[in-house]
């Protein structure tokens, strides 16, 4: 009965991580470019009271044997990269990536990190940037008489000038790819790292080698469905409670075993 007092309460931890999840799953469900993130558990070691495929006899064998389970514990918890629903906005500096990949952004520290959210600017110099102010790799900067701009599926920045009749072209947005985005570090503000798992980033033409395209005047929205947050939260929490009732069940036989003596 002790040992069923730490596995219901193995579980009840374990729920708890998973309510943490799906909150802020749906805390970011009208993020620009979230990946929500899924918690997977394990089962932990097993007692064995008696071995499977033991001999019982000199010509027999027990055929099932008897294993206690001790518990749960978490396993992962893995960022899903679905793509999410692309809305119109009608904003020229607004790009959603249609398939695969990622918009590279130089951080504070001349490091490289990677976003889903194309929701981009422009900064007091000209230069394209995330709502945080850190320009895009390479770095493109938007004349100051440009009088509309234009970002073609290719990720080709091309803007009309005062006076002038032909577009001119300013940069192109280029994306990164990984071999598994599930293994990229999430440091919040729509930004990833990459890490051993990811593996290293390769960077790419728009539309070529995999990589998505870009949508000018729209956006990527988060991939949650509230929906199914919602039911994974009342699952959880209904599994929260059963293990909360495993573990006052325990109690009580402990106490009816404790009161024999009386």
């Amino acid at each position: 009965m002790i040992r069923a007092l730490w596995t219901a309460a193995s579980g009840m931890q374990a729920q708890q991580l998973n309510i943490d999840v799906v909150a802020n799953n749906l805390a970011n469900s009208s993020t620009t470019g979230f990946k929500k993130s899924r918690a997977d558990f394990q089962d932990l070691m097993y007692q064995t009271e008696k071995t499977t495929g033991a001999p019982a006899t000199n010509t027999t064998t027990i055929p099932t044997g008897i294993q206690v389970g001790l518990g749960v514990r978490p396993g992962s918890v893995s960022k899903i990269f679905t793509t999410g629903t692309i809305v119109h906005t009608g904003n020229e500096l607004d790009v959603a990536i249609e398939g695969d990949g990622f918009i590279q952004v130089q951080q504070s520290d001349g490091t490289t990190a990677y976003t889903r959210a194309g929701s981009l600017k422009k900064d007091g110099q000209g230069r394209v940037v995330t709502s945080d102010g850190q320009p895009i790799v390479p770095e493109i900067v938007i004349p100051s008489n440009a009088t509309s701009i234009n970002i073609g599926n290719d990720g080709t920045v091309s803007v009309q000038q005062a006076g002038q009749t032909a577009a001119t072209t300013v940069g192109t947005i280029q994306l990164a790819s990984f071999t598994n985005p599930a293994g990229l570090n999430a440091i919040g503000k729509n930004l990833f790292l990459p890490t051993d798992s990811s593996g290293n980033a390769t960077t790419g033409t728009a539309g070529q080698n995999g990589l998505g395209t870009l949508d000018q005047g729209y956006i990527e929205q988060s991939n949650v469905s509230v929906m199914e947050e919602m039911v994974s939260m009342i699952v959880s929490q209904r599994a929260y409670e059963i293990n909360s009732k495993a573990i006052q069940a325990s109690d009580d036989m402990l106490q009816q075993a404790a009161a024999l003596k009386r």
